[in-house]
Parts: C-alpha cells; structure tokens; sequence
C-alpha cells in the first residue's frame, strides 16, 4: 500500500448496519456507491440503523501478515 493509496482511502465511505450495538454488515466504497448500498440496505433492514460516513484516515499502513505456516499439514 503506498502514500496515494491510503490518500485514496480517506475519500472513501463506509457503511454499517447495525442491531443495536452490533454491526450485521460493512461495507466500503467510493461515495456514490456507499450512498446506493446504504439506501438499500435502509429499505432490507428497515427499522435498524444504518449509517455512511467517511473513512477514517490512517496514519500508518497496516501491519504485514505473518510468514509463518499456520498449520503443518499439506494439502493433498
């Protein structure tokens, strides 16, 4: 992931659908597809809470995944 990427991340939405305190479903997208995924959702889960708002913006990139096996049988 470089620079322009995670500058491309922050201009990006995230939607949740949430039940209660728990998120059923997320999503993230550009903004006019968040706002399409989140109209439907609104209208899939009437009643519960649906929210869109902006990526939060990273200040340092993830950490890398592990090298290690994560387990020592092989697949046939």
């Amino acid at each position: 992931m470089t620079t322009a990427t995670a500058t491309q991340t922050s201009e990006r939405r995230r939607v949740r659908v949430w039940f209660g305190e728990h998120v059923i479903a997320d999503y993230n997208a550009e903004p006019a597809l968040a706002e399409r995924y989140a109209h439907a959702m609104s209208r899939r889960f009437a009643g519960l809470k649906v929210t869109n708002d902006p990526m939060p913006i990273v200040d340092r990139l993830p950490d890398p995944l592990p090298g290690e096996r994560m387990w020592d049988v092989a697949p046939r």
